[in-house]
């Protein structure tokens, strides 16, 4: 056949090993690593997906190799826990069943140990070790490492290595990255030694030197060793690209693949995870530099998700191989979609960090728009009934779409009802906000998904009692969605105000200012929007903090981005009445204040239609109420209750 991205599907040869196409599963934390520092069976589920899903290879992250100075709660690999090479063993099988190459993360955070622990007082008794003595940002103190460790820990990662080849990892990936130890070591911001492990850079760099023989040593000539590493650290005091060049000249000889990522933990999280505030691919530009200077395979990722992107990035040379995580969690069988020219059906990552907040906060993974991840092993994967039935989905937002989809794939007769004009439900709004595009995007691959499926669209039918009793169905999903809370205020109903969710039909009629009415994350997104286009924009929320409904990984970003386009913040007001100068509020001292704008977005929330809701409950054998129609919620909550909505019929 003819490939729609021929560069993308190419197989690529590193060392002795064939990999079956360029589009590689770079290092996911997975989510449930035993008390011993074991992989757990849902998390060995949980990369075998990836492997599933066409993925080249699938990286196992991360192993801490030296335990002894790094204790976080992550995988170990020793001969002396019980389960613990089988572990590893069953995951590397669990992967190379599918065609991909299993590969594993070897780590050490350093003076970061126990960053991923969820009980964070537990990191305080934890001995910080980095490449000098000194106190974190978060006032834990660091011990410098001595000669004696520094051996131990270079023997470690050979050991470790040697044990992951023989549970059968097919290759190793040395993390140099990401401000974790061997980062450390590079970084003058961190290494401040006198003796032959600092000063210069190719003093700095003797670490990572040391370690890839170890590793080499353990795993011999041919298997391929894949290095990590950040081309720049992006901030004062860290090294630059132009030192990432020399790195990677400096190790090239030692390993069989350079794999480019971005930025430190100290700083640079939404870039070294490249937030939906950044444009995607936003990191590329590093490979392609290092890779001018190299004769190894390079790898680039950050944020990609687009397989004409990828394959351009292929094709002009910027890279030998693009590397994904989120995206291959939003849909695990991305790659197979692109072998198979089937890209208009990829479920693309909103980048919306669900899946690292819910790490951070649970110790387990969720993916907003991938109902399965985490949860693998639930017997909740979609298997055609022996007893199909006629069902009615009453709403086409993102619950009623992925309701509709999982039904028509068990054998369902299915026909979703929508009583607008067009589907996605509150994600059509997205559509005019750049930064949130693939969220407009998520409803438009949801509606081709379920019309391919069978499903029988409806659009400007509104559901009732009686329009249910005449369809005669077996089983009713109501997903009728919310609605726009907009209270009594004066003036609220002015033709100088819109509703957010209207925002996308009436962009023209935005003014030269605006005042956002609505600190939530709505709101804060929408004003970064209108600032971003040059607007003056005032944002004006009546708690004492902006969106506390965003997820603890997006948050901080967004507060950097108001902070960065300029927006004027205003908390703890009450919006009193609006008028053609803007927004009169009350302060807490009962002080009237007017907030000026010309134009004002109303984004006060969503409240769910449960009057509608309620009219339908007695309509079917089966009934049940899924997404904002129950509680003014999320994305994540709407597909989840969609897919286990259809998966009880």
């Amino acid at each position: 056949m003819q490939r729609k991205y021929p560069n993308l599907c190419k197989p690529i040869k590193i060392g002795n090993v064939t990999f079956r196409n360029r589009m590689f599963g770079a290092p996911m934390g997975g989510t449930d690593i035993t008390a011993d520092c074991t992989i757990g069976p849902k998390s060995k589920a949980f990369y075998e997906l990836r492997a599933k899903g066409g993925a080249a290879t699938v990286t196992v992250s991360e192993c801490v190799v030296h335990p002894e100075t790094e204790g976080s709660h992550m995988y170990h690999l020793d001969l002396q826990t019980v389960d613990s090479l089988a572990s590893f063993t069953y995951t590397a099988d669990a992967i190379r069943r599918h065609g991909a190459i299993p590969s594993v993360e070897l780590s050490h955070s350093g003076q970061y140990a126990g960053t991923y622990l969820t009980d964070k007082d537990k990191k305080g008794g934890m001995a910080q070790w980095g490449p000098s003595a000194g106190t974190r940002p978060d006032g834990k103190p660091v011990k410098e490492l001595t000669q004696e460790l520094i051996d131990d820990i270079v023997a470690a990662y050979g050991r470790v290595a040697g044990l992951a080849k023989r549970a059968g990892f097919e290759m190793i990936m040395v993390h140099g990255g990401h401000g974790w130890l061997l980062n450390q070591f590079l970084s003058p911001f961190f290494n401040h030694r006198t003796d032959k492990y600092g000063g210069p850079l190719e003093n700095r760099a003797r670490l990572a030197l040391e370690v890839l023989d170890s590793v080499r040593a353990a795993v011999g000539p041919g298997f391929p060793i894949e290095f990590r590493m950040s081309g720049s650290e992006f901030f004062e005091g860290g090294y630059t690209l132009e030192d990432g060049v020399e790195i990677a000249k400096m190790v090239e000889s030692k390993v069989d693949l350079l794999h480019i990522t971005a930025g430190t933990y100290q700083t640079g999280f939404g870039l070294t995870h490249p937030s939906m505030f950044e444009p995607h691919g936003r990191n590329v530009y590093l490979a392609a530099e290092i890779k001018k200077h190299v004769s190894v395979p390079v790898a680039t990722l950050g944020g990609l998700n687009d397989p004409a992107m990828m394959e351009e990035i292929i094709a002009s040379g910027q890279a030998d191989i693009v590397e994904m995580a989120r995206a291959l969690l939003a849909d695990p069988f991305l790659p197979r979609k692109v072998m198979s020219n089937q890209d208009a059906d990829i479920i693309k990552c909103l980048r919306c960090f669900t899946c690292m907040a819910e790490r951070a906060v649970t110790s387990t993974r969720r993916c907003t728009v991938n109902p399965l991840i985490g949860r693998e092993m639930d017997g909740t994967e979609i298997i055609p009934t022996a007893n199909p039935v006629k069902v009615l989905v009453a709403g086409g937002g993102p619950a009623g779409l992925e309701a509709a989809l999982t039904a028509a794939k068990r054998g369902h007769q299915v026909i979703l009802c929508e009583k607008g004009d067009a589907l996605g439900g509150i994600l059509k709004g997205e559509q005019a906000i750049p930064f949130k595009y693939e969220m407009y995007e998520l409803g438009v691959t949801l509606e081709k998904l379920a019309r391919d499926a069978g499903v029988e669209i409806r659009l400007n039918t509104p559901v009732s009692k009686d329009y249910v009793d005449q369809q005669n169905v077996d089983a009713l999903i109501v997903a009728v969605g919310s609605e726009p809370i907009v209270p009594a205020i004066p003036g609220l109903d002015g033709d100088n105000v819109i509703i957010v969710n209207d925002y996308y039909k009436k962009k023209d009629q935005v003014g030269e200012s605006v005042v956002v009415l609505g600190g939530g994350l709505a709101g804060c997104e929408a004003a970064i929007h209108f600032a971003r286009e040059g607007k003056p924009v005032h944002l004006v929320e009546m708690r004492a903090e902006l969106a506390p409904d965003a997820n603890l990984r997006h948050r901080p970003l967004m507060m950097n981005e108001i902070e960065k386009c300029g927006i004027t913040v205003h908390t703890e007001l009450k919006g009193l009445k609006v008028t053609d100068q803007g927004v009169v509020c009350e302060d807490l001292a009962g002080k009237e204040v007017l907030v000026p704008g010309t134009t004002v977005i109303c984004a006060l929330g969503q409240k769910p239609l449960r009057n509608l809701a309620e009219s339908l409950v007695d309509c079917a054998p089966y009934v049940i109420e899924i997404g904002d129609c129950v509680k003014a919620s999320t994305i994540t909550t709407a597909i989840y209750q969609g897919y286990h909505a259809a998966l009880d019929i």
